[in-house]
């Protein structure tokens, strides 16, 4: 049955908190926030009234009754016996008055003096008893709750004083009173929970007007409208969300724009080279074109295009899910750059360019060789491709502050200073006198870009004093260590 009870409430705290929107969770808190600060307010105000102001009212009762009862004993051992005061009410308030005493040397000024006990109705609640507990004279409705202090004479008891307390008393007035003090308290609670609806409302219409918008603006974003933008009113938290809703929306938007350039270059460089071996086959089948040798060489070109093409795209893609291996190991540089300045020298000659190289002794590097022997072919590839005739390229190999410095000059022509920053996005190519049918499909240097990066290096593109361009690639150095 609990269980089941349990459940009830947890499935009836879910469908009206859980699923209720941000301005009703703000109700239904602040609510919760009133009922209880209400609920331990009248909880204290009802314990200090029941602790303290009762068991005041109780302690100066008590006081009075222990001052009574040496003035009960002595009129005891004067008459003998309870007699003379059944029936005397005026006996009995008498006995109970306090005696006039002097307060600091001054005597008070004629009559009784009243005590806080007086005022409070205690004499009232006041009952005198016989030996056997039987009523004499005073407040006859004694309960168990009752205190009782024994009247003593040579030892032996001869009555007992009775004091009922306080709150075992309380009459119709008071009973008024409470049910006013409740009915006080309702009405406040009452307007308590209206104004928190008027300030729920208010505020909620504050603090959620603009996380709607950043709502709906997500809404739409997700799908596809990707030039949404959510305009930002404060500096707050909610402000930081729609600066960061503003900044996904961007980045989305810019990634749409480059899958769908990535798309479309893909398809016209694959469409370029399929479309030269399929007319080329197309004339070897009709007899216009030969089988001869010539015709061989170009229709491999061509294949060799589409597979360096393919082959540049599959390793693009690998670096950028972070799948591409590398298998570094300590080496020495140098070699390696030898080689490919001995290799690309004969290309450059043909070209007519000049290739020249001012390397140190050793250059020891943590890396993967297979890697960098391929970063270095599409940097001296791209400038063989892209620099006049009567120019050249000069390498120079330094070490700075424990990392290799490798800077390519090459000499003209230029690259806009507008291009530099996008010479290593995939599939651009800047549209100058570097732009040539030779060129490739502009994905090498964005493959230089990741190969330098998963070694922690760093690779960047700037004009070159020679007229052409200066790529600075920097690779960290390895130190023996010292024994």
């Amino acid at each position: 049955m609990f269980k089941s009870i349990a459940h009830s409430l947890a499935a009836l705290s879910d469908r009206f908190f859980h699923r209720a929107n941000i301005r009703l969770k703000l109700f239904y808190a602040m609510l919760a926030l009133i009922v209880a600060l209400i609920a331990a307010i009248n909880g204290a105000g009802h314990y200090i009234f029941n602790r303290d102001f009762l068991g005041y009212l109780n302690e100066q009762a008590q006081q009075r009754m222990e001052d009574m009862v040496p003035r009960l004993e002595q009129a005891y051992r004067e008459h003998g016996n309870w007699d003379f005061i059944r029936g005397q009410p005026r006996v009995w308030f008498e006995l109970m008055k306090p005696a006039i005493v002097e307060h600091n040397g001054v005597v008070p000024p004629s009559g009784p003096p009243l005590t806080p006990s007086d005022l409070t109705g205690a004499t009232l609640r006041f009952s005198l008893l016989d030996a056997h507990r039987q009523l004499v004279i005073g407040y006859p409705n004694i309960g168990p709750d009752a205190r009782l202090r024994p009247l003593l004479l040579d030892d032996t008891i001869v009555g007992w004083v009775a004091q009922t307390p306080f709150e075992n008393v309380i009459g119709a007035i008071d009973l008024r009173f409470q049910q006013s003090q409740f009915l006080a308290q309702l009405i406040i609670a009452v307007v308590a929970v209206m104004l928190a609806a008027f300030l729920v409302v208010r505020i909620s219409g504050v603090l959620t007007r603009p996380l709607t918008r950043v709502a709906r603006a997500t809404h739409r974003l997700a799908g596809g409208d990707y030039a949404t933008r959510v305009e930002v009113e404060s500096g707050d938290e909610v402000g930081r969300l729609a600066q960061d809703f503003n900044q996904l929306a961007m980045t989305l938007e810019r990634n749409e724009q480059l899958r769908r350039e990535f798309m479309a270059d893909v398809s016209h460089e694959l469409r370029t080279p399929l479309g030269i071996l399929n007319g080329q086959l197309e004339a070897l089948e009709d007899g216009v074109m030969q089988p001869d040798a010539q015709t061989l060489r170009s229709l491999k070109s061509e294949v060799e295009h589409l597979n360096k093409l393919v082959g540049d795209l599959y390793d693009l893609s690998l670096a950028d899910a972070g799948a591409l291996a590398y298998r570094q190991t300590d080496m020495d540089l140098l070699p390696l750059l030898r080689t490919s300045v001995q290799v690309y020298g004969e290309r450059f000659s043909q070209r007519g360019l000049t290739l020249t190289a001012q390397l140190p002794a050793a250059m020891p590097v943590h890396a993967d060789g297979a890697r960098l022997q391929q970063l270095f072919n599409n940097l001296f590839e791209n400038s063989l491709r892209y620099t006049d005739a009567g120019g050249g390229l000069h390498l120079q190999a330094s070490l700075q502050e424990q990392h290799w410095h490798l800077v390519f000059d090459d000499s003209a022509p230029g690259v806009p200073p507008e291009a530099m920053a996008r010479l290593f996005e995939r599939f651009f190519r800047v549209e100058s006198s570097r732009n040539r049918a030779s060129g490739g499909a502009g994905l090498g240097l964005a493959i230089c870009r990741r190969i330098v990066d998963a070694h922690q290096g760093s690779i960047a593109a700037s004009a070159s004093p020679t007229g052409g361009l200066r790529v600075t690639v920097v690779l960290p150095a390895r130190f023996e260590e010292q024994p």
